[in-house]
């Protein structure tokens, strides 16, 4: 067996193994084979692994101090596909991008400064630049673990992260709208023409309305997953939108070769239901009720990438988002409703000279260190 250092840890509504770029193999060949171990792929139940059967549950992080002037650290993202002999590097996850703060300190790769220590990062799925502010205790000069924030997904509350994606735009296509246009009409093979917003925040996203796929929109994961008419047209979705950025020749060389970019999500107007907690989450409470499809499951919230392209495109006139919006004044602080609850996103969205512009959009997280050790892997 061999062994590597690894702290598991939860950020956001999401969790994975964070690793140190230097306690890995210099050959990054290697990489894969190991990561898959550690999550205990393609075992769709992952018994010989950490992993949780979910996309959420199946992240790997590897984080290094950076040599960029200005900037902390560089952190990569791996999302293991579950179920497979894969793992996809196209794309970042913004709820981990919220463990990476306090791993950063706790691993002593960065000054702390009470009673908040900013930490500059570098995301190089998307070579796109993170601030997340980590607040200090002062009582043992590192990351404070209470506090009373509370994020929809997570049980308690603990220390508020506050998470800034700093000019956003174009992770993966270099614009914030690929197609050039808020609203697209999509030919979908079998089922004719949808109207989509397709855009690329952090990681690039295609939206749609729910009763275009046949559903209201307030439906809890289980119950989408089970769903196969609704899964193979938002696939297809998916894919076309996929094809459409240049991620693919295909449809199937979407579904085979990059099932994380795009994601894929439908909205609806704000509307009761009942969370997967089995709590009701009124329609007062949100400003758009969303569902993100993230590798073929329905996501157990809301992916922090996916909750930020949604955010902006409440932003847009005439997006599909925009067109369900509840109606407000001015777009800035968009609540959404997800199948676990509330998340509060704050797009930063401008037009100068007939530009659309967006510096930033930011959210309130919370992470911990779950556990740290050693993994076991085989030779």
């Amino acid at each position: 067996m061999r062994t590597f250092k690894t702290v598991f840890m939860r950020g956001g509504t999401s969790k994975g193994c964070m690793f140190l770029r230097e306690d890995l193999p210099a050959d990054q060949k290697e990489w894969d084979s190991i990561f898959l171990q550690v999550m205990g792929c393609p075992d769709p139940k992952q018994i010989d692994g950490m992993g949780g059967t979910v996309s959420s549950n199946n992240k790997i992080v590897i984080v290094w101090r950076s040599k960029e002037p200005g900037i902390d650290v560089e952190y990569l993202v791996g999302q293991v596909i579950v179920g497979k002999v894969q793992v996809d590097y196209k794309s970042n996850c913004g709820n981990m991008t919220a463990a990476v703060g306090p791993f950063a300190v706790e691993s002593g790769l960065v000054d702390i400064a009470e009673p908040i220590t900013t930490v500059h990062m570098l995301n190089r799925n998307t070579d796109k630049y993170i601030d997340v502010t980590v607040p200090i205790d002062p009582a043992t000069g590192t990351v404070a673990q209470d506090g009373d924030c509370a994020i929809a997904g997570v049980d308690g509350t603990a220390a508020e992260l506050k998470v800034k994606f700093l000019n956003p735009a174009g992770a993966k296509t270099g614009k914030l709208l690929p197609t050039g246009k808020c609203l697209d009409v999509l030919d979908i093979p079998g089922h004719g023409k949808m109207e989509a917003t397709i855009l690329d925040v952090s990681n690039p996203m295609v939206l749609v309305h729910a009763s275009d796929v046949g559903l209201k929109g307030t439906e809890l994961p289980e119950e989408i997953n089970q769903n196969k008419e609704a899964c193979d047209l938002l696939e297809k979705i998916r894919g076309t939108a996929c094809c459409m950025m240049g991620f693919a020749k295909n449809l199937q060389d979407a579904t085979d070769n990059s099932p994380a970019v795009p994601k894929v999500g439908f909205v609806t107007a704000p509307q009761s239901y009942k969370d997967i907690a089995g709590e009701m989450t009124d329609e007062s409470q949100m400003d758009i009720c969303a569902r993100v499809i993230s590798v073929f499951k329905c996501h157990k919230a809301c992916p922090l990438t996916s909750a930020s392209a949604i955010s902006v495109a409440a932003a847009m006139k005439g997006s599909v988002v925009e067109k369900v919006l509840r109606p407000m004044e001015r777009v800035e602080n968009v609540r959404i409703g997800h199948p676990s609850g509330i998340m509060t996103m704050c797009p930063e969205l401008e037009e100068k000279n007939g530009k659309l512009e967006l510096p930033s959009v930011a959210v309130q997280r919370t992470a911990r260190r779950i556990m740290d050790g050693n993994v076991y892997v085989r030779k």
